[in-house]
């Protein structure tokens, strides 16, 4: 085993020991690009600590994290900072401590209040992609995020655990925007706005199939989610944010749209004509929107 310290003391000498196995599917140039990609991710709970660890050793070097939340034994199912000696704290904080011992020579700055209109300016600057690591149903403070990450020509990601599965969309900062994709208005309710968000993340819905909408409550803000489709959920993420950071071919954003579902063994990918005002949409949202207002 070699002597830790000299890696702890040389920060380019611990980057190109501990991220070389990267090389082959990276280029050593394309290595040394992420060193110094700052990434912001929105929420550090379920999907934002996996997609924080996995930029980690992927090997970019620069973090902007947030999330004012603590840890509860009911997130251990599923939060990778979710320990029994972490409960009661600062998601945010601590994941930012478990990248630094990964990594000691990251850069990262740490939100633990969270994201607000007063903050915004300062989470997202300097970042080269936002990543939407938030509670589904903070609706609000995720369209000022991606509102404010086109305003500021920025790259914006999101991908729901949805079952056993994952669904993504990728929004350009000169392409469709979050409220025109989602069709989402000023003057619509909270619940309105949610099934929207909902139908739109997902309009192959595979997951539908076995879901049980009695587990989910829009009112209660509660519904179920799996570890395994948070994990899909970064590898979805990591994959465009690497394919956007280094020019790879292959970035396709919103109305594009991607879904996997490893139990139904499908994978969906399309182009969603009128994105979320399409007639099967707007079908489902009439559906789920009634199902839900009746407190179902």
């Amino acid at each position: 085993m070699e002597d830790i310290s000299k890696f702890s003391k040389d920060a380019q000498l611990f980057y190109d020991k501990a991220f070389n196995r990267n090389i082959g599917i990276l280029t050593e140039e394309e290595q040394k690009k992420l060193k110094k990609m700052r990434i912001a991710i929105a929420g550090a709970g379920a999907v934002g600590g996996l997609h924080l660890i996995n930029l980690v050793r992927v090997g970019i070097g620069c973090f902007t994290i947030a999330d004012m939340d603590s840890y509860d034994i009911e997130n251990f199912q599923r939060q990778q900072g979710a320990y029994i000696d972490t409960i009661g704290k600062n998601k945010s904080e601590t994941m930012k401590n478990i990248a630094l011992s990964i990594n000691p020579h990251l850069n990262i700055k740490s939100f633990p209040g969270g994201i607000s209109k007063d903050n915004i300016d300062e989470f997202l600057s300097d970042a080269d992609i936002l990543i939407d690591g938030i509670d589904f149903f903070s609706i609000d403070t995720r369209r000022m995020l991606f509102q404010k990450a086109r305003e500021k020509n920025i790259y914006a990601i999101t991908a729901g655990p949805l079952g056993f599965g994952s669904a993504l969309l990728v929004f350009s900062p000169d392409g469709m925007s979050f409220d025109e994709y989602f069709d989402i208005r000023e003057g619509m309710g909270e619940i309105e706005k949610l099934v929207a968000f909902g139908v739109g993340l997902a309009p192959a819905a595979i997951h539908m199939k076995y879901l049980n909408l009695e587990s989910v409550s829009l009112k209660s803000k509660k519904g179920p989610s799996l570890v395994s489709a948070c994990n899909l959920c970064s590898s979805f993420a990591v994959t465009e944010v690497l394919r956007i950071l280094l020019n790879r071919k292959g970035v396709r954003s919103a109305p594009h749209y991607f879904q996997f579902d490893p139990y139904e063994q499908k994978y969906k990918k399309g182009y969603l004509l009128g994105a979320n005002k399409h007639p099967w949409q707007m079908i489902k949202r009439w559906f789920l929107l009634k199902r839900f207002l009746k407190g179902k």
